[in-house]
């Protein structure tokens, strides 16, 4: 999603562009059926992906749009609830499945006339040493370019061959992701429930299901994944308190280890990393995307000089991984002060008005330092 949106970004700039893919985006699936990837795009997201030409594309596949948000502690009676209308906004953002993002953006690549789609392959050697860096793909073409971007996630081989090591921790978690269908309708809400051994987050679905996220313990996770749908549901409405009754159908599950990570660095002469290859976050606020589309629109402002791209991000970067390692730290576990006064917080923080609304403004993307892709609207051409 991060590479093809930056390759856009460019592309519209003026700059020609090769985006190199191993596997093409998948272009056809059931209407009922929903991607268990899904993203929560901010408003700063939507309004870089409306700058590119593609948000149109997303909304006729499927975009959800959330109007509240509520968010309460399991270990007392802590609670804080965010509404779009308290701010003068139609909707908080917006919760999409990957695959929708993903075909838009490539659709919209293979329209630019600058860009160039080299697909299956991928980058098998690259030498950054010459006057410009040289890459070797596995097919054997061979790419001299002004810059190289690694945009390939977390493992990123890009970074792995410029010799960028990377610092961070695992999580003593895992989250299970899955497509559920609550007794009563979700109402266009999000919902977070703060356990002791991590958040359950059912994301809205405008077919009136949910997406679940749920990041326990690494021994809970594979008891939960072993039990049958029956069983599962039942202990998913337990967890989720019954916010939306029981369950009543559960798609499949899939599960995957939770990390941070961060890059030592984000440039060196002739490269630059954007999205999960820079910077992995727990997904408890689902920022990770976000993050990453605010990369590519902060480096295609400053694409001139790399240096100030990595002074215009990784700051921003760090605040939010930091804060999200705080928030998971401060949530899963059982340790009464915590308890006491996380749930505290959250009483106070859901009665001060203005604090709240400049935690969801900022949330949201509509406040802080925001690079031109991400600020304003413009017509595409």
């Amino acid at each position: 999603m991060v590479g093809s949106a930056l390759g856009c970004a460019l592309a519209q700039q003026g700059f020609r562009v090769v985006v190199i893919e191993l596997r093409e985006p998948a272009s056809d699936w059931p209407p009922d059926e929903v991607d268990l990837r899904v993203s929560a795009l901010t408003r700063a997201s939507q309004r870089i992906l409306e700058n590119l030409g593609v948000w149109g594309a997303m909304a006729e596949m499927r975009v959800s749009p959330y109007r509240k948000m509520f968010v309460w502690d399991a270990t007392g009676s802590g609670s804080i609830r965010f509404d779009a209308a308290d701010i003068g906004e139609p909707d908080l953002g917006h919760i999409v499945e990957n695959r929708v993002i993903q075909l838009a953006l490539w659709r919209q690549l293979g329209k630019e006339e600058n860009a160039l789609r080299i697909c299956p392959d991928q980058v098998d050697r690259m030498d950054l040493s010459a006057q410009r860096p040289h890459l070797v793909l596995k097919s054997g073409q061979q790419i001299q370019t002004d810059l190289v971007v690694g945009a390939e996630g977390a493992r990123s081989p890009v970074r792995e061959m410029a010799g960028i090591s990377s610092s961070g921790w695992a999580y003593d978690q895992s989250a299970i992701v899955a497509t559920v269908w609550p007794q009563r309708h979700h109402g266009e809400a999000a919902r977070q429930r703060f356990l002791p051994t991590g958040p359950l987050a059912l994301l809205p679905i405008d077919n009136g299901c949910c997406s679940l996220v749920w990041s326990t313990s690494v021994p809970e996770a594979e008891r939960l994944m072993a039990l049958d749908e029956r069983s599962f549901a039942h202990e998913l409405a337990e967890a989720s308190q019954q916010a939306l009754g029981g369950i009543e159908r559960i798609g499949p599950r899939a599960v995957f280890p939770l990390r941070l990570r961060h890059a030592d660095r984000y440039v060196l002469p002739g490269l630059a990393l954007v999205g999960d290859a820079a910077h992995g976050i727990h997904p408890l606020a689902g920022q990770g995307v976000n993050l990453g589309l605010l990369d590519i629109a902060a480096l295609a402002d400053v694409l001139a000089t790399l240096r100030r791209y990595e002074r215009a991000r990784k700051g921003g970067n760090l605040e939010m991984l930091a804060a999200m390692d705080l928030f998971k730290r401060l949530f899963s576990n059982r340790i009464p002060p915590l308890s006491l006064a996380r749930n505290l917080g959250l009483r106070l923080a859901d009665v001060s008005g203005p604090l709240k609304q400049m935690l969801v403004r900022r949330a949201m993307g509509l406040s802080g330092e925001l690079p031109t892709l991400a600020r304003q609207r413009f017509e595409h051409p």
